[in-house]
């Protein structure tokens, strides 16, 4: 990791500064009520799917519609429910859903039904074409380097390589969790060295809970940037930025930055408490691209953050600043 110089944050505050844009992209949030960790996958046909953490951990649903406010009242399939005992069977966390060479994938984070904490990563596959229908096959869990506390994998192609960044525990519970990054030999199995991208390092990623978690992926303008989530999931839940050139190593930590500060976090002049864990595509017609992300909208929490049901999914159109950097408007609603 390149660690920022002092002259240096003056430019990245400037970097990330809003520039008085409004929303022009507007959605009848929130799109999906009780729904945690979104993730959105749009089609080459435009269709757009929905899938989330529920409030009991319990399954894995998917809604589809042909626009994304049309994912609010669409009908939802459970397609896959945790195990009664042994490993998937707790926690189920995080699913993504993913079409890689013809064939949809979903991957997600589980816990024992004997040891609830014990959280690794699992994939799901299916050939249909429609990932709502036909049968999702378990292809068992994503092996890392270190057996230890992992979940929130997500994937990305880039230059004919693929690779899978997640979050994971490096320290036997001692520091949180990190995000790690590999290449991939085929969707569900990693191979090569697996490094560390960043770590919660700083103040306002280690409120109550040392995290980096969430990762979701997008390019553009020449870059690489990664979106990552830290702290406990209440109103101190924000979201950073990682970035590194298209042309650099992607597994050489030194050619990732990081921004000092977040770029998303709560506003309490929206009611947008918690924002975090989100993921990217685009508008119908392509042109704009859109931040999907679950905040609640009070700040008050009774009992754990994990026992509150009402993170919900929302939508919000980002801008992109001169310099090529991703603009999260974080002064506005949605």
């Amino acid at each position: 990791m390149k660690f920022l110089k002092m002259f240096w944050l003056l430019s990245v505050v400037l970097l990330f500064s809003n520039h008085g844009y409004s929303q022009d992209q507007k959605f009848n949030n929130p799109i999906a009520e009780q729904r945690a960790d979104p993730w959105v996958f749009k089609t080459d046909d435009g269709i757009y799917y929905l899938i989330a953490t529920v409030p009991n951990y319990d399954k894995i649903v998917i809604r589809k519609a042909t626009s994304i406010n049309g994912l609010k009242d669409a009908q939802e399939k459970t397609v896959w429910t945790k195990h009664k005992k042994g490993v998937m069977g707790h926690h189920i966390w995080a699913p993504e859903l993913h079409k890689i060479d013809g064939k949809w994938y979903i991957y997600f984070a589980a816990g024992e039904a004997e040891n609830v904490w014990n959280i690794r990563m699992w994939a799901l596959s299916n050939s249909s074409k429609n990932p709502m229908e036909g049968e999702w096959k378990e292809e068992g869990q994503i092996k890392t380097e270190l057996e230890s506390f992992s979940l929130d994998a997500t994937t990305f192609e880039h230059k004919g390589k693929r690779y899978l960044i997640w979050a994971q525990n490096l320290n036997n519970g001692a520091d949180g969790t990190s995000l790690v990054m590999s290449e991939m030999k085929n969707p569900t199995t990693l191979k090569g060295k697996e490094v560390v991208i960043t770590d919660p390092e700083f103040s306002w990623e280690r409120v109550k809970y040392n995290v980096n978690e969430g990762p979701a992926v997008i390019k553009k303008n020449g870059k690489i940037f990664v979106t990552y989530s830290a702290s406990a999931t209440n109103d101190n839940y924000a979201v950073g930025l990682l970035w590194i050139d298209e042309n650099e190593d992607l597994l050489d930590p030194n050619n990732w930055h990081k921004s000092p500060s977040p770029v998303f976090y709560s506003n309490a002049d929206v009611k947008r408490y918690g924002p975090g864990h989100n993921s990217f595509t685009t508008s119908e017609d392509g042109k704009t691209d859109i931040m999907i992300y679950h905040a609640r909208d009070y700040r008050e929490i009774e009992g754990a953050e994990l026992s509150d049901p009402n993170r919900a999914t929302r939508a919000r159109a980002i801008k992109w600043t001169k310099s090529g950097f991703p603009d999260f408007i974080q002064r506005q609603g949605d």
